[in-house]
């Protein structure tokens, strides 16, 4: 409503549309709850106590399942109902379920104060904000319906017999048609709200939030290993294939060289472009491995076992291949603890195991160190913890004084084939 905007969109008309369907549903709420009191009390002779407060009880349920879509007219966000789905099949256990509910309870107290008291105040403000300034706009119109000379009666209450007053109190009508659209949003904002709260599960609305924010940050962790793959390319496919011709035509001016200080500069040269490129390899492995994306996780974690200092055993039984925001997740978290192991243990030797079972892939690294890790000590398990959980993983460190160091982390997936990859 404070946009600059809001008398031009369509909001005015939505909200003059949700007070009016309320006014409607309301005495069509009204004459539901009278009738049914009316044959309930016809049949209290045979229907009494508990099968008379079944059918009260049960008859605010369909009010609050029009009035939950009703909010859609002025309220994108969903609203969800208090009921739970029965533990059982049948009638009996959907009852049940209904009267033990406090929504059940919630929902007859809203139908009551709809019938008995919201639905009058929608009718007020669709007339008073609403009707009224049209009445007042369609004036000239009447004025010409009747013919001049006759007099034109505006809300039945002042007489208007020229046409210049009929066009003033037009102009008149439609600057109360401004205020009223205003009127009409501020009042159906509270009664939306007012409905969301008695009928609307907060729960609900919780458990959607947290559902978007788990998939954005699905999406995000993507977009980053995205990202990744993109850095990769470009310095595998351009700043690496530079260095390697500079260090060929390095080395190929050190060959022609005569002896000399020329012959040491270029030879120093051949050999500092050399360790540039061995570290531009070692950035680029660290970044996105090659490896891991043509032959998969395990391919890549040997390959980073026998890049470890410290003696690694592997042993992965893998007959497939999860999905790449798991496998590539996986991956960096045995590199980390490889690194950590090399860095902090103290270590002799170490062993990372796996596989996949029961739906779930799990990883383990172990080394025979000092043990004490502690992972809020900057050891970067903490960022790849909170990475494995956007996966719907888990991550446990068990690291007693004295060792050993056991890092076990687990992924909820299925493996797929390589034929599957390529359907």
């Amino acid at each position: 409503m404070s946009r600059p905007g809001f008398l031009l969109s369509a909001w005015p008309w939505r909200a003059a549309a949700y007070l009016l369907t309320g006014t409607v549903t309301g005495i069509a709420t009204l004459l539901g709850i009278v009738t049914v009191s009316a044959v309930c009390g016809a049949l209290a002779v045979v229907l009494v106590g508990l099968p008379l407060l079944v059918v009260v009880a049960l008859s605010g349920i369909p009010v609050a399942w029009v009035e939950r879509r009703r909010l859609r007219l002025i309220d994108r966000n969903p609203a969800s109902g208090w009921h739970q789905v029965p533990a059982a099949p049948g009638l009996w256990a959907w009852l049940t379920t209904r009267l033990r509910e406090r929504g059940t309870w919630r929902e007859l107290g809203y139908a009551l104060l709809f019938a008995g008291l919201l639905w009058p105040l929608d009718a007020l403000a669709i007339t008073v904000a609403l009707l009224f300034p049209l009445s007042m706009v369609a004036t000239p119109l009447l004025m010409a319906a009747v013919g001049d000379g006759h007099e034109v009666k505006v809300l039945k209450q002042w007489t208007v017999t020229t046409w210049p007053t009929a066009f003033g109190v037009a102009v008149l009508g439609l600057i109360l048609m401004g205020l009223g659209a205003y009127v009409l949003g501020a009042t159906a904002g509270a009664r939306a709200e007012l409905a969301r709260l008695l009928i609307a599960s907060r729960e609900g609305e919780l458990g959607a939030e947290v559902l978007e924010l788990a998939r954005s940050r699905a999406r995000l962790v993507n977009a980053f290993d995205a990202e990744r793959r993109r850095i990769e390319r470009d310095l595998h496919d351009g700043a690496q294939q530079r260095l390697v011709a500079l260090t060929m035509a390095l080395g190929l001016a050190r060959l022609d060289a005569p002896p000399g200080p020329l012959a040491d500069q270029l030879a120093k040269a051949h050999e500092e472009a050399g360790k540039a490129l061995a570290e531009l390899r070692e950035l680029v492995q660290g970044i996105y491995p090659k490896v891991l994306t043509d032959y998969g996780l395990h391919a890549a974690v040997s390959d980073a076992a026998d890049r470890c200092v410290v003696p690694v055993d592997v042993d992965l039984e893998l007959p497939g291949r999860p999905a790449e925001p798991v496998e590539s997740a996986a991956y960096f978290v045995v590199c980390e603890a490889l690194a950590n192991v090399a860095k902090h243990s103290g270590a002799g030797r170490a062993q990372v195991s796996g596989g996949h079972r029961d739906g779930r892939l799990f990883l383990e690294v172990r080394d025979d160190g000092c043990g004490g890790a502690d992972p809020s000590a900057g050891s970067g398990l903490t960022g790849l913890a909170d990475r494995v959980s956007v996966l719907d993983g888990r991550l446990a460190l068990t690291s007693p004084p004295g060792g050993p160091t056991l890092l076990r982390v687990e992924f909820p997936c299925e493996l797929t084939t390589a034929a599957d990859r390529s359907g």
